[in-house]
């Protein structure tokens, strides 16, 4: 009986420094969740034994158990690094039709030649769909879609608005709005220009010219004449309650309509202050509307095949509310442009891809918009040393387990997720190492057990 305790002494040392070897093997491996050996003693005795003489059987591994605490992590440049301080698994499977999940840690994710988030075993990574706000539309495990990073350029947004605030010099030269000519610096007191898209997400120049009227009567020397062009074509101008002022100008419309060498183009009214009063409408009185609208803007200027029904709002900002116009304003002072900004984008190209602590996917384009694209899958389960080990630092569930609950990160239990990180192995090695030296000198002492009792049978056998 004494050799089979000694012999169970022996494996039992041997499992245990087996096990510290694989965690050793493995410090470097991302992911990994160091093991621990479990032991439990054998007894066993009859009824007619007596129990307070038994000696025990020897021992047993009960478990090789992994321990599931956090790893420390490094920081990486590689923003589909991924790492998860707290609880929770990313989801993976190996094809995109697949449903045989796989729970991991290692974040070490890169794009294939689908452009698929995947694992370097090629098993794919599951996120949330959400919605154009970010929000997740569900967070079932069952409804996890593979990541995908769009290889298309970001879509195009034609212009809808130009916002426009300025100072004009009260002290400049008033001329005649009849000798206007855009080619001709001379017959405008000020201009300025931005740059407008249209449906296609194709550039053109707007430019607004402003010019000091000095024709009326009786002399008015606070009002304004506005002409725009588009691409040096010169569209009309209306209100936004439709009326029109006519400003002459040296060119038709961009729409062929004026029979005339006369534009539309809209008249601003200040006060003796210098404050914005409004634009004058149709009626020859001031209307306290900040917004002008352009005419459509045709297939004369965008003749690229975009929408020809584009037109394009200018507003003044006039904040009618309180009576204290923001802008424009009549100071003596030199023109001078605060803000000229628009609503259009041009056509983006992907420049990267960030992932948010919550694991919001976000997409990124050249043209300064983003789209979120999907919601990092996290899981977690019961009871974690219940998981079925698979190699490449995956586990599946099993019964022991319990079932996956997915949701989403810095929600509930779950953790937050660490972009450009990865998680090191929870190995110490300082303690593996005096775990081993441990486990060395079990065996030696079971080994030296079973020598003692070969001894103590040769001498029984050497008796005569």
């Amino acid at each position: 009986m004494s050799f089979n305790i000694a012999l169970s002494g022996v494996n039992a040392a041997q499992k245990d420094l087996d096990t510290t070897a694989n965690n050793i093997a493995n410090v470097n491996t991302v992911g990994f969740k160091e093991s621990r050996a479990e032991f439990g003693d054998v007894y066993a005795a009859s009824l007619l034994a007596g129990a307070k003489t038994k000696v025990g059987d020897g021992v047993l591994t009960a478990e090789v158990a992994q321990q599931f605490t956090q790893g420390s992590l490094q920081f990486t440049n590689n923003a589909l690094d991924l790492a998860i301080t707290g609880n929770g698994f990313f989801a993976t499977i190996p094809e995109t039709t697949s449903r045989d999940f796989s729970f991991t840690r290692a974040g070490m994710f890169k794009l294939n030649s689908e452009n698929f988030v995947v694992n370097s075993n090629g098993d794919h990574l599951l996120g949330f769909p959400v919605n154009p706000d970010g929000s997740s539309a569900s967070v079932a495990l069952s409804t996890a879609q593979p990541i995908r990073i769009p290889d298309s350029s970001g879509t195009p947004q034609q212009t809808r608005e130009v916002d426009l605030k300025m100072n004009l010099p009260a002290n400049d030269t008033g001329l005649d709005p009849a000798d206007f000519d855009p080619t001709d610096p001379l017959t405008y007191n000020a201009a300025t220009s931005v740059t407008v898209y249209d449906s296609l997400g194709d550039s053109h120049v707007q430019t607004f010219y402003f010019i000091k009227d000095s024709t009326i009567v009786p002399p008015a020397a606070n009002e304004w004449v506005m002409v725009t062009a588009v691409d040096d074509v010169l569209v009309d101008i209306t209100n936004n309650d439709g009326s029109t002022v006519t400003a002459p100008g040296a060119s038709p419309n961009s729409a062929g309509t004026n029979t005339g060498n006369a534009v539309t183009g809209s008249r601003l009214q200040f006060s003796s202050g210098g404050d914005f009063i409004g634009i004058q409408s149709g009626n020859g009185l001031a209307q306290p509307d900040s917004k002008l609208i352009t005419e459509a803007l045709g297939n004369t200027i965008l003749s690229n095949g975009s929408d020809p029904l584009q037109t394009l709002t200018i507003d003044f900002n006039l904040n009618a509310a309180t009576a204290t116009p923001d802008e424009p304003t009549q100071f003596a002072s030199a023109f001078e442009v605060t803000a000229l900004d628009q609503d259009g984008l041009p056509v983006g190209r992907l420049t990267g891809i960030d992932i948010g602590p919550d694991g919001l996917v976000r997409a990124t384009y050249s043209n300064g918009t983003s789209e979120p694209l999907s919601r990092v899958t996290l899981v977690r389960f019961a009871n974690e040393q219940g998981l079925t080990q698979k190699g490449n630092t995956q586990w599946q569930e099993s019964i022991l387990s319990g079932e996956a609950l997915a949701g989403e990160a810095t929600t509930g239990t779950f953790g937050t997720i660490n972009s450009s990180a990865l998680e090191q192995a929870n190995v110490n090695l300082t303690s593996e190492l005096i775990d081993m030296i441990i486990a060395q000198r079990n065996f030696q002492a079971n080994s030296r057990a079973l020598e003692v009792n070969n001894q103590l049978n040769q001498t029984v056998l050497n008796i005569r």
